[in-house]
């Protein structure tokens, strides 16, 4: 059984997860479109800023993080000052490191299953009058959703499992910031803790492999489909 305090950290980990995920799919499908259909000048520098995240240390993101959205940043500063916005050391901070962590995956997932897309289906459309958005609409976006749903529960499973970037920016602060992977490894420096680290750590890989699984089955129902 967990304690109180560690089925918080795996609820406030689903809660900064699907944070995360909903505010950065609407982002990643439009740049996924972009990098999968449009040819422009910087589009490789696109693309490699895009993936960054994925082979940068966690660390340096989430003190580039703390840096422009801490209290004493550009952009963090601003918001706090204006709109009364903070992400420092606050649960909307970990949702942010999380989104930027997980926004490769996404973007790449969903360019993949838009590149898969007949493009001489939505040549046909434009040819009978259908506005670029309509072809988007009516044709990309249902031909492409099992990719776009797979990029989200990939984003969503690396934010499940999200600590380096985290922990930098927001510290683990119990009940605000502590995630799963942060009450993990808090748990490893307490001696005797070994049963509820394992107790976390079977709930964490219960969570990736539905979310891996779910991944994997829609994008094998999308290959069924490109077949027939």
């Amino acid at each position: 059984m967990l304690s109180t305090d560690e089925a918080a950290a795996v609820l406030l980990s689903l809660k900064v997860a699907t944070a995360a995920t909903i505010a950065s799919l609407p982002p990643a499908v439009a740049i996924g479109w972009l990098l999968a259909r449009r040819r422009f000048p910087g589009r490789l520098v696109l693309d490699a800023l895009v993936h960054l995240p994925l082979v940068l240390p966690p660390v340096v993101t989430g003190f580039v993080l703390l840096r422009v959205f801490g209290l004493r940043g550009a952009i963090g500063g601003w918001l706090h000052d204006t709109l009364g916005i903070t992400f420092a050391f606050r649960w909307t901070g970990a949702a942010l490191a999380c989104a930027v962590m997980g926004f490769p995956l996404m973007v790449r997932a969903i360019r993949l299953s838009i590149e898969s897309v007949d493009r001489r289906l939505e040549n046909a459309a434009a040819t009978l009058g259908a506005s670029p958005w309509r072809v988007f609409r009516d044709v990309t976006l249902p031909l492409a959703w099992p990719g776009i749903v797979a990029g989200a529960v990939l984003g969503f499973a690396k934010a499940v499992g999200e600590f380096g970037a985290t922990i930098t920016f927001v510290s683990s602060i119990p009940g605000e910031t502590q995630t799963l992977s942060s009450a993990i490894y808090g748990l490893l420096q307490v001696p005797g803790a070994e049963a509820r680290v394992w107790a976390l750590c079977s709930v964490s890989v219960a969570i990736s492999l539905v979310a891996m699984l779910a991944a994997e089955g829609l994008a094998q129902r999308q290959r069924r489909e490109a077949v027939t």
